[in-house]
């Protein structure tokens, strides 16, 4: 599709993609960056990739094996 445009209207729809983007609120980082931080904090006791899954409840773990000697 972009490449049926001229480099005019593309030129036209970055302006207005901006223009678009200009109006989204912002927040500071220092705000921002510690409710990310709190967030992932508190979610770390349900993130199976810090505290691991139970054998019993995990899809990928080895089967046993039998081996007749």
């Amino acid at each position: 599709m972009a490449q049926d445009l001229s480099e005019k209207e593309l030129l036209r729809m970055e302006v207005e993609q901006l223009k678009k983007e200009m109006k989204n609120p912002r927040d500071p980082i220092s705000k921002t960056g510690k409710e990310i931080k709190d967030y992932v904090e508190a979610q770390a006791g349900a993130d199976p990739l810090l505290k691991g899954i139970p054998d019993d409840k995990n899809p990928f773990k080895e089967k046993a094996t039998c081996v007749i000697s």
